[in-house]
């Protein structure tokens, strides 16, 4: 019986498998950042001609059917990695790289959104203090808890989604008790927050495009595959994050419609400044004055530092995975502590990098986020093709051509139509920074006359378990 050798990982240290399906489940929920909902609401209301729910639904059903080709192809190769490893072993390590080169943007820089979206909260109550000193106290706390333990980030996740949930939650009520003394729409029940006589698809599209990025988080999930205590719970997992983060999402943005049946609402004088800030605070100013604008900010705080740690563990992760497969440098990337099983030179770089958050805007952030995460749908998509309909030839029965055929194309066209109506900006920095992947692609495969790293579908996970024997037959 054939056998192959897991190495250990740079370091000696392994991932520990400690986590279970609801912590899992409460990472992902976590990244997604369930307030910012109200953050980016006046934007996309004003650019969806105020049916904002109806943004929250199109993106819910694309991310569903992406959500299903991620637990498929989650299933099948049970390694971090996400799109990355699934395009490298299903279709081509080459394609891998490029994929995974793309995503970085979405990873790497969904850590900086967070550090924004705390830092203009700071502001806002402490204006006499520069931003710049939040964007460093927030770097440096972040990265020292995931840098200690996966399992307290996960517990320190899950407390913070819980009490801004909680928060929602008395949010909601507070604006159906007004909607019924008859302010807003004056109604619980209306067709107007998804469709009326001023809204077009393209707007819809538009702002669909927009919220997609309240989405990332189901598939950053995939990336603690090799924590988690039975792998076999990521199609779950995925599913029921992206379920779930789309119910709080819909019921959020509904009722806030109804209560807010105009975007010049939040934009005073025709300030467009408002709008295109967070209009979190108004939002809560209006519906319960400085009260719940003050706990709804320390929702959203909350729920932005529990973002934070979730997607800052996760990219350090996904660059783990890239160094010991040795695309990027495999002594210094694919290194983990054998005292804290982190991958902490990876933690330390992400903290580096969210500093760069004291110049930039959130809106251009967020637009470059979406192109790499667009991407990476799209790409698991066709990986589920390549590897059951192509690879495993499972394409004989109308079961298996609509499960691993018609599914994942629907979901491919779907994700694809969104990058199609991506911003222009989103486009410009997104493939700038995909021809910069190509040109290093060309130099590490010596002009693309070899593989960027050794290709066999059969090859394991490597890297968190020490040395062991594996047949064949069982990966």
């Amino acid at each position: 019986m054939a056998t192959k050798t897991k190495p250990l990982a740079q370091g000696g240290g392994t991932l520990k498998r400690n986590l279970g399906l609801w912590a899992i489940v409460g990472l992902g929920l976590g990244y997604m950042t369930p307030t910012v909902v109200f953050d980016t609401f006046g934007m996309v209301a004003r650019d969806t001609a105020n049916v904002v729910p109806m943004a929250y639904l199109v993106a819910l059903v694309v991310m569903v059917f992406t959500a299903i080709s991620y637990g498929k192809i989650a299933a099948a190769i049970p390694s971090a990695g996400s799109a990355y490893t699934y395009v490298r072993e299903s279709i081509h390590p080459n394609l891998g790289f490029m994929v995974g080169w793309t995503s970085l943007i979405d990873y790497v820089l969904l850590p900086m959104v967070n550090c924004l979206i705390i830092r203009s909260y700071l502001e806002a109550l402490f204006p006499d203090i520069p931003g710049w000193i939040w964007v460093v106290i927030y770097c440096i706390l972040v990265t020292s808890i995931i840098y200690i333990t996966m399992r307290g980030t996960s517990n320190a996740n899950m407390i913070l989604l819980v009490f801004s949930i909680v928060v929602m939650v008395v949010f909601v009520a507070m604006v159906i008790a007004q909607l019924a003394r008859g302010e807003g729409a004056a109604t619980l029940a209306s067709a107007m927050p998804f469709v009326h006589d001023g809204v077009t698809m393209g707007a819809v599209l538009m702002g669909a495009t927009i919220v997609c990025f309240s989405f990332i988080g189901f598939d950053a999930v995939t990336m603690y595959a090799e924590e988690a205590k039975d792998p076999k719970i990521m199609p779950r997992a995925i599913l029921l994050t992206v379920l779930l983060g789309g119910a709080i999402f819909l019921v959020a943005a509904y009722f806030t419609q109804l209560r807010f049946p105009d975007y010049n609402e939040f934009a005073p004088g025709g300030d467009q400044q408002f709008i295109e800030d967070s209009t979190l605070p108004i939002i809560g100013n209006i519906v319960g004055g400085n009260v719940l604008m003050a706990v709804l900010t320390a929702a959203g705080f909350c729920a932005t530092l529990a973002s934070g740690l979730a997607s800052h563990a996760s990219v350090s992760r996904m660059l783990l995975v890239m160094g010991r497969n040795n695309v990027l440098p495999q002594k210094v990337f694919g290194y983990i502590n054998p005292r804290t099983h982190t991958p902490t030179f990876n933690i330390v770089l992400v903290g580096a990098i969210c500093l760069l958050a004291i110049p930039f805007s959130l809106e251009l952030i967020a637009a470059w986020i979406n192109f790499g995460a667009l991407i990476a749908f799209t790409f698991v998509n066709v990986s589920v093709i390549a590897w059951f309909a192509i690879r495993k030839g499972l394409r004989k029965t109308p079961g298996q051509i609509f499960s691993y055929i018609v599914m994942p194309a629907i979901g491919m066209v779907l994700t694809g139509l969104l990058w199609a109506n991506l911003h222009e900006d989103a486009l410009r920095g997104g493939l700038v920074w995909t021809v910069l992947g190509l040109i290093y692609l060309a130099v590490i495969t010596k002009g693309f006359r070899k593989k960027v790293v050794a290709f066999d579908e059969n090859q394991a996970v490597t890297g968190y378990n020490k040395v062991v024997k594996v047949p064949v037959e069982e990966l």
